[in-house]
């Protein structure tokens, strides 16, 4: 269940009989032909369909993330390493305190991956429990997605119907694999042109949709079995 859709009261209620809640982290960037908001709309989505049938309540995303070096493209703000790190240390500290003490972090941007470490900082002063889970990269989901082609950004791994740009067209052929030089935005940007790091643009929806039941899954088992005994 999504906290937009529940007042404080359903939510204190919740507390008496479960501690769990879901931190869905995204970032607002380029994604190629994709939206903008592709690593915020499926970090939330794949938590509130994995938390669902638990009736464990997920939090908005945080719609920012640590994206520098895609500051060339508009409509790509990003956070400081720093700004960043403290902000999710801050939310443990006040979810903590309204008496959640297990937080599972689903996290959909790459880039905030530096921010891992603030988790188990906060593990270690706490008596509550985080569990961080970059979605996109599952064991699971990594061994489905073998036969499809490479998990890169903005290819056809993360196409899926829910974050298309209605009327936009995708190009036709694969593009050629690129390894962008991480210096600076222009640089990247030249290098990596429309965004995306290469291959396919999209795959069959059928096959993404086989694909995103996985990843709700990998979710789903966190919740269920992923804290410690």
């Amino acid at each position: 269940m999504r906290v937009h859709d529940c007042n404080w009261m359903q939510l204190e209620d919740y507390l008496r009989r479960d501690d769990r809640i879901v931190l869905p982290l995204g970032s607002t960037e380029q994604h190629a032909f994709l939206s903008l908001g592709t690593d915020n709309i499926l970090s939330e989505r794949v938590a509130v369909e994995a938390a669902e049938p638990l009736d464990i309540p997920v939090l908005p995303p945080l719609a920012y993330g640590i994206t520098t070096l895609y500051a060339a493209y508009p409509g790509s703000p990003s956070l400081r390493l720093g700004t960043h790190a403290r902000v999710v240390r801050e939310l443990l500290e006040s979810l903590h305190g309204q008496g959640f003490r297990r937080i599972l972090v689903v996290n959909g941007h790459g880039g905030n991956g530096p921010t891992r470490a603030v988790v188990a900082e906060w593990m270690a002063d706490t008596e509550g429990e985080a569990l961080w889970h970059d979605w996109y990269h599952g064991p699971k989901l990594r061994a489905a997605a073998d036969s499809v082609g490479p998990l890169v950004h903005a290819n056809w791994s993360e196409n899926f119907p829910w974050n298309r740009v209605e009327g936009v067209e995708l190009p036709a052929e694969p593009k050629p694999l690129v390894d962008p030089p991480f210096t600076t935005p222009a640089a990247f940007r030249e290098a990596a042109c429309d965004g995306s790091y290469g291959g396919p643009y999209a795959a069959d929806d059928e096959e993404m949709l086989r694909l995103w039941s996985v990843a709700v899954d990998e979710v789903r088992e966190l919740l269920e079995h992923g804290w410690r005994a």
